[in-house]
């Protein structure tokens, strides 16, 4: 059997105040091309097809429209559960329904518990779709007080999973958790901590030929080869910036042995964190000038508003970094707090200009600066 193991769409996203669904739809039809190209058996999207409970209309138009081009057009059977960011209700609309187009989304523990059973030449795949679930819900299901964290509550799910079903058969889980050792970046939501560690041992999940998890956005596998993080489908913070994004394919055999292949995915508009010195920046633009960038100036002196220019050559900037007008002096001292309390208008802003450009503003600068400080007095008093 040939499974395509893909997660963590994050529809509706939007990162530094740029809405993602355009980079969104290219990427999806890109995977679409691939599912086309590879023909595989079965989709698996382990967890947040939304970047929120309450998703904006377009990305719940994109979804529709790439579930019904899957399921009636490709006719490949889909597999997904909710994740941290998902409303399990929302997605919830319809499920059964759907089962009847080959469509499976799992959002809640109950159901998810009895497997969805494909087959191949070789005989039956179980397939157990465990959605993103806090040890709360997993304490009231099992009926069990010891159930406190998230280790505890997949602990429990895995119990039920070995008691019922026969693990020397092919069986392979798909979930959204934290498997400890895994690498993660700024844009991923912590898992809640409530009541003990969000994180879950890699260990429980020993008896299954492959385990297809979400969360986390760097594909990586934990421990083992078989238990990985497919990643999200795109960069969604600038710690993500090195991240190779890509799909995974398993062609798993008779036997329950994984042969991993991994198809990289090409976006739209790449994000990436640069360098440099304004001057070289603007006289020689960087390849692919329409990425989304975070720009990192070196220089030191003064740039008249550098963000306007640099926007001319490179029009998705969503950062821009003074890297050499960092300063090392800490406002988080107490002492330095109560100075600043005390200074005027016109020395706080002597202070704060010296602290940015590591000089002192002069006579004529500071005596523009006090007509400017004093019509905005003005006005503010209705004078």
């Amino acid at each position: 059997m040939k499974i395509l193991h893909t997660a963590d769409w994050h529809l509706g996203k939007i990162v530094n105040s740029v809405h993602m669904t355009e980079d969104q739809d290219y990427i999806l039809n890109q995977i679409l091309d691939i599912i086309r190209k590879e023909q595989p058996d079965v989709l698996v999207i382990a967890g947040d097809l939304y970047d929120r409970a309450v998703p904006p209309k377009e990305a719940v138009d994109l979804l529709n429209r790439v579930l019904t081009t899957l399921v009636t057009d490709i006719k490949i059977p889909v597999l997904a559960i909710s994740g941290n960011h998902d409303s399990p209700e929302r997605l919830e609309f319809g499920t059964e329904m759907f089962r009847a187009q080959n469509l499976y989304i799992e959002t809640k523990l109950s159901r998810s518990l009895e497997p969805v059973i494909l087959n191949d030449e070789h005989g039956p795949v179980y397939f157990h779709l465990v959605p993103y679930i806090e040890p709360a819900e997993a304490r009231e299901f099992f009926a069990d007080n010891s159930i406190h964290s998230h280790q505890t509550a997949m602990e429990a799910v895995i119990r039920y999973i070995k008691q019922h079903h026969d693990m020397t058969k092919r069986h392979i889980f798909v979930g959204h958790a934290f498997v400890a050792g895994g690498m993660e970046s700024e844009s991923e939501e912590r898992l809640s901590m409530i009541g003990g560690t969000p994180y879950v041992d890699a260990n429980l999940f020993d008896d299954f030929s492959y385990v297809a998890l979400g969360h986390l956005h760097q594909p990586q596998r934990i421990r083992r080869n078989v238990v990985r993080y497919s990643g999200s489908i795109l960069k969604y913070s600038f710690s993500e910036a090195n991240h190779k994004k890509s799909v995974t394919i398993i062609d798993l055999d008779e036997a329950g042995t994984c042969e991993l292949g991994y198809i990289p995915l090409q976006p739209k508009h790449d994000l990436r964190v640069v360098e440099g010195y304004f001057e070289e920046l603007m006289a020689n633009p960087l390849e692919n000038n329409e990425d989304y960038l975070h720009i990192r100036l070196l220089d030191k002196g003064k740039i008249m508003d550098p963000m306007y220019k640099l926007r001319k050559v490179y029009p998705n900037i969503l950062r821009l970094e003074r890297v050499g007008l960092a300063t090392t002096k800490s406002l988080v001292d107490l002492q330095q707090i109560r100075q600043k309390q005390s200074q005027s208008h016109q020395e706080l802003f002597a202070s704060f200009y010296k602290e940015i450009t590591d000089e002192a503003i002069d006579e004529k600068q500071l005596e523009y600066m006090e007509k400017v400080i004093s019509t905005v007095m003005t006005k503010e008093r209705g004078e």
